[in-house]
């Protein structure tokens, strides 16, 4: 039977980098459901459709194809036969993904998604709502967070060292603003399962997070 492990957290708490860690070393798959969120806001973008437009987005959602596959012990999403990997890490789809996983079609067509990549293989998955609704027999969840200047550092530095213009103050808004729109919309909201183990890495290094959950993971 195959198993998984359920990585949550709001934005900017390095799930991503962390989740693909800990699934390189237990051998497992790396499934970031948030990129394929990403995918799906990047085609709205692509399709003129904006954040508001509730019923263009119920019908297109059904037209975009996102799939995953690894290639070269990476993970690689499409969008409609396009690798759009280089494209979907941009502030504009950052927040064009907040608003639209609001809707309720968009959720259920990836959420299918994902749990048939569960049922197939040993997957690592990282998002807002794995332990809660796409996995909630996950073997082990992790609510992983860090404190919202912490998670606006991380990612200030990232743009800077790819030469982007930003300014922290601005990101940390960004942050605290996408955090209270995840918590409290009324399909699948970002919020800690019950069963899950909080782990806060505001004052931890990428391995000591990685090494913490692979070291919960195999106590179960």
């Amino acid at each position: 039977m195959a198993k998984s492990i359920a990585i949550d957290g709001p934005a900017g708490a390095g799930k991503s980098t962390i989740a693909r860690q800990v699934a390189q070393e237990l051998g497992f798959i790396y499934v970031d459901t948030g990129a394929m969120y990403r995918a799906m806001a990047l085609y709205m973008l692509k399709e003129g459709i904006g954040a508001d437009e509730s019923e263009k987005i119920v019908s297109s959602c059904k037209k975009a194809d996102i799939t995953i596959r690894h290639e070269n012990n990476e993970q690689v999403v499409y969008l409609n036969g396009d690798n759009v990997n280089g494209l979907i890490r941009t502030e504009e789809v950052g927040n064009m993904t907040s608003a639209i996983s609001v809707n309720k079609e968009v959720r259920e067509k990836l959420v299918e998604l994902q749990q048939k990549l569960a049922e197939a293989t040993d997957v690592v998955m990282d998002g807002r709502d794995i332990g809660t609704v796409v996995l909630p027999n996950a073997d082990l969840k992790v609510y992983l967070t860090a404190s919202s200047r912490v998670r606006a550092e991380r990612r200030y530095k990232e743009l800077v060292a790819k030469k982007v213009e930003c300014n922290l103050e601005e990101i940390e808004k960004d942050i605290i603003d996408r955090d209270y729109r995840d918590m409290n919309r009324d399909i699948s909201p970002l919020k800690q399962a019950d069963d899950a183990i909080l782990l806060d890495s505001s004052d931890m290094t990428i391995l000591e997070v990685k090494d913490k959950i692979i070291e919960l993971y195999k106590g179960i």
